[in-house]
């Protein structure tokens, strides 16, 4: 029964959902990790930029940002040099648009896009790795998530298993929690940056894509409805969190993957801590802390830039799964 009773405490200056996520979001995150990048290009004519840290290892792990991050997050950074540390290689994925520049088609990225990460995760096994895991954060948790899911029966022998954290799984759930007044913080600086996002590209799109009236915005459905839906293909914004929220597809997982969503994390709703699913599951994890905010868990101390619980578990996690595949194998 694989639901996890959670050990992590935080610090007791941290202990409310609002004060740990916005501490933590003030993270610099460690300089020690030098990415070299690379670019995909992807099969529709769009590319990826993808950054390295260490190619010469057999254990690759790919982790996947949250919503506007990128690279160099420090929540990124934190997680590539706990396993880099132990002799794993890294893969950083900058989303579409998220690694510096415009991406080339009008399209952008979102919740759903299982796709993308399907294509790097198949570039990176045909440079050689032999175990391949995946750590996802918010966004990129549920895109994770989503993808094993999805490949469910057909999941390859490489990939050993993937962990999401602060994972909105139920995006309908989430988008609406994220519409409350006591998060119109978060809200409008998410708005914020997506808006930088469309005016950076409007000049190459003029007959698609405009700000006009973007200030009447208010939420994630506001947003959804204008562009996300529009540009990818779904009806509008409910349609696409039903079709894209990983909570559809975790019952159909085949290999080891952990969620871990805080319980005072402010950013999600009751819907993405699906106790019942993980209690009758052989391969799907959950772990719900009491405490650790939305992609906080900071370490002993309260030191922003220390190794956190995140990263930990996630570590003990994917490693037991490398021992067993080469045991098995």
């Amino acid at each position: 029964m694989p639901l996890i009773k959670s050990a992590y405490r935080a610090p007791w200056f941290l202990r409310n959902g609002h004060a740990h996520t916005i501490w933590m979001s003030l993270a610099t995150g460690p300089r020690e990790i030098v990415w070299h990048r690379e670019r995909l290009e992807l099969t529709d004519g769009d590319f990826l930029d993808l950054d390295w840290h260490g190619v010469n290892q057999s254990r690759l792990v790919v982790i996947c940002h949250g919503l506007e991050g990128s690279s160099d997050r420090a929540y990124v950074r934190g997680m590539a040099r706990k396993f880099h540390r132990a002799g794993w290689a890294t893969l950083a994925v900058n989303f579409r648009g998220c690694g510096g520049e415009p991406n080339r088609l009008v399209r952008f990225y979102h919740s759903g896009v299982s796709e993308d990460l399907w294509e790097v995760l198949a570039h990176a096994y045909g440079k050689g790795f032999k175990q391949i895991g995946i750590v996802g954060f918010s966004l990129g948790g549920n895109v994770t998530l989503k993808l094993m899911g999805e490949l469910a029966e057909q999941t390859p022998q490489w990939l050993i298993g993937a962990v999401g954290i602060s994972v909105p799984c139920d995006l309908t759930g989430a988008s609406l929690q994220m519409a409350r007044w006591d998060n119109s913080i978060y809200m409008r600086r998410f708005l914020r940056d997506l808006r930088g996002k469309i005016q950076r590209k409007m000049p190459l799109f003029p007959d698609t894509l405009n700000d006009q009236g973007y200030e009447r915005l208010r939420t994630f459905q506001d947003f959804d409805d204008r562009y996300t839906a529009p540009l990818h293909g779904f009806k509008n914004a409910e349609d696409y969190w039903q079709r894209s929220g990983c909570i559809r597809v975790l019952s159909k997982v085949r290999k080891p993957c952990l969620m871990l969503n805080a319980l005072d994390d402010p950013f999600l709703a009751p819907g993405c801590f699906p106790k019942e699913l993980a209690e009758g599951h052989q391969f799907f994890h959950l772990e719900c802390p009491v405490e650790g905010g939305h992609v906080g868990f900071v370490g002993s101390g309260g030191n922003r830039n220390s190794e956190r619980y995140s990263e930990q578990r996630a570590f003990e996690f994917l490693d037991r799964q490398t021992t067993n595949s080469t045991a098995s194998g």
